[in-house]
């Protein structure tokens, strides 16, 4: 019987589980990752946790064979949507628990995207964000254990990325690609529940990266009416 997406994202959060518990090496963890993701059919998903505990999971229903995996089902499966994000004179967001595919592509002009990472579910241990921000911004929220790898070229606009908190080589990676012209990328690190890894609220520094942003985007458009009248 072929297994769907939601059994596929199932068997991965049972992963995730196993590694935070310590049953699994992050390298066992990207290995069995990577394979999760190349199944097909439940007889490919089983083996990939059979050693692992049933904890909160329960066999597929219907009439699924008898070596079907034992996938946790208290959390609902990501919901996929379009890989092209756009906004243009306008605003555009994705949050919850949403599947990232390999590669996404994000469009703003004269507009603002938002995306919160969170909860999300990524395709693959590394996935691809290509932005394109004209006198526009793009803000990226991501959880903590989360690398960030930044190649955006900035053209009259600039790009706000914080440090990374692992040093842990097989951590999940998030890869910034693309360009900002008189616009902006900003990158914050917050944990689901809205804090920081230090566990606070940094309102200030949420407003203050806002502002920033603000006024960025009206310097942005006065310079380009100052060259217009030239």
């Amino acid at each position: 019987m072929r297994a769907s997406d939601a059994d596929r994202d199932r068997v991965a959060d049972q992963l995730r589980e196993a590694m935070a518990e310590g049953r699994l090496t992050a390298e066992e963890h990207a290995e069995r990752l990577d394979a999760v993701y190349q199944a097909k059919t439940y007889a490919e998903l089983a083996p990939i946790v059979h050693d692992l505990p049933a904890t909160g999971g329960v066999r597929p229903p219907g009439n699924a064979p008898s070596g079907a995996p034992v996938v946790r089902d208290d959390l609902p499966p990501p919901q996929a949507g379009t890989p092209n994000i756009v906004a243009v004179l306008s605003g555009a967001e994705r949050t919850g628990r949403w599947l990232i595919e390999p590669q996404t592509n994000v469009v703003a002009v004269l507009g603002g995207v938002e995306l919160d990472l969170r909860q999300a579910v990524l395709s693959r241990r590394e996935v691809s964000i290509n932005i394109v921000a004209i006198m526009g911004g793009v803000n990226l929220t991501v959880p903590p254990g989360v690398r960030v790898a930044n190649s955006i070229a900035a053209i009259l606009g600039g790009t706000s990325l914080p440090p990374d908190d692992t040093l842990d080589p097989d951590a999940p990676v998030i890869r910034l690609t693309g360009f900002a012209l008189f616009g902006g990328v900003s990158v914050q690190r917050r944990a689901a529940d809205g804090t920081d890894p230090s566990g606070k609220l940094d309102h200030h520094a949420i407003r203050g990266e806002q502002r920033r942003i603000h006024r960025e985007f009206r310097g942005h458009q006065r310079e380009l009416r100052r060259r217009r009248r030239d």
